[in-house]
């Protein structure tokens, strides 16, 4: 008796929520035209960013190294996203009611879950990338050929992504006996389990935030190491040829020539001779090319952007849909959720700018594609990898 007046007391809440959000969905003709055209252009950005990113990864063999792999698996993700999980949701958006039927609802669903998470697992593995490429530099470089370690990961990140959520979305409803979807909406049966929501949770954002802050922090704290026992080694090799320059009655101005000389060959034989030091801050040349050290600071801004937009765009749904579950919606409004919701998918959109056109290799690949007249690279710059 109990558990069924609980089963109609959920059913009531469910009707009276449902009845709210389709009222909340009333836009007037203004508002109609303007949504329509923000989402539109969302799926434009979003298509047109990411098939770039396929597109220069397909027609450009220079690109296809094991690291820019982990792109063309975010690439396809965010892609599906815009052609696909958006112009779907659109009119369920815009009207209300969700009229294409259970089955539709189902897959819109688990790709929904699926391609934002599989998005989230990309981000983890390119900064475990860098990672990698920094503390392993010389076992790095070895696997770079190998292609098929890349795919193996790719496929990974798929079928974890899919079973994060798929079989719960599939399968919720059999395992509880009923359904709690009003027929006119589209959400998942765990909605409202909070505690599903927090577990899911911790390996969909809590988890992947930490690893790729630590992942980037190390990098930073790699690339300001190395620059600093560069700083340390130029200075003492050119105290010492000075010393020694001056006992033998060399002018000055010919000896710290020597010494930056040799403060340079030095640092090539350090580079050799260490396999801590990686391709991605190459602390051998830095003292003598004083632009690698604006360089180092554009990468680590970039690892700072990487952090936080990943931050921006995922936080505040998580925890908010924690918080809905656990008081059941009755303490967050609705549209707050769809603000959250809709950052989701607009991380899709900056992703093609945030990651490949922070590598010179890309944006190569996109001159050449987009203004092919103009393009004058060289062909000895094309070939270069791993940028």
């Amino acid at each position: 008796m109990v558990e069924q007046t609980e089963s109609n007391s959920s059913q009531y809440y469910f009707d009276n929520t449902s009845t709210g959000v389709q009222s909340s969905f009333v836009f007037s003709g203004p508002l109609f035209v303007i949504l329509m055209v923000m989402m539109v252009t969302l799926v434009v950005v979003i298509v047109l960013g990411n098939a770039l990113v396929i597109f220069a990864f397909k027609v450009d063999k220079s690109l296809r190294t094991q690291c820019n792999y982990y792109f063309l698996n975010l690439a396809i993700s965010d892609f599906l996203v815009g052609a696909f999980c958006i112009p779907v949701y659109m009119p369920y958006i815009l009207t209300g009611r969700w009229t294409l039927g259970r089955g539709l609802c189902k897959l819109w669903l688990v790709m929904d879950y699926l391609l934002c998470s599989a998005s989230v697992f990309n981000i983890v593995l390119i900064s475990y990338d860098r990672f990698l490429s920094v503390t392993r530099a010389v076992s790095y470089r070895a696997r770079q050929g190998m292609a098929h370690q890349a795919i193996i990961k790719m496929i990974a990140v798929w079928v974890l992504a899919f079973v994060l959520y798929g079989p719960a979305i599939i399968f919720w409803e059999l395992v509880v006996g009923r359904s709690s979807v009003p027929k006119d909406e589209c959400f998942a049966e765990f909605y409202y389990s909070w505690y599903f929501l927090l577990s899911a949770s911790m390996l969909e954002f809590f988890s992947p935030f930490i690893s790729v802050a630590f992942f980037n922090l190390s990098i930073y704290l790699s690339i300001r190491r190395r620059r600093l026992h560069s700083r340390k080694a130029q200075l003492h090799l050119q105290l010492s040829e000075t010393a020694s320059a001056q006992g033998k009655g060399i002018p000055l101005s010919h000896n710290s020539e020597v010494g930056m000389k040799l403060a340079v060959r030095g640092s090539i034989h350090s580079q050799s001779s260490s396999p801590s030091l990686g391709k991605l801050d190459p602390s051998t040349s830095r003292a003598a090319h004083p632009s690698r050290l604006s360089r180092d600071k554009k990468i680590a801004k970039s690892l700072a952007i990487i952090v936080c937009m990943f931050a921006i765009c995922w936080a505040p749904y998580t925890l908010l849909m924690i918080i809905r579950a656990a008081c059941r919606g009755r303490c967050i409004q609705h549209h707050w959720y769809e603000v959250t919701f809709w950052l989701l998918w607009l991380n899709s959109a900056i992703n093609p700018f945030l990651y490949p056109l922070c590598h010179s290799s890309f944006r190569r690949a996109f001159s050449r594609i987009l203004c092919p007249k103009r393009h004058t690279t060289p062909q000895s710059s094309v070939l270069r990898l791993g940028q």
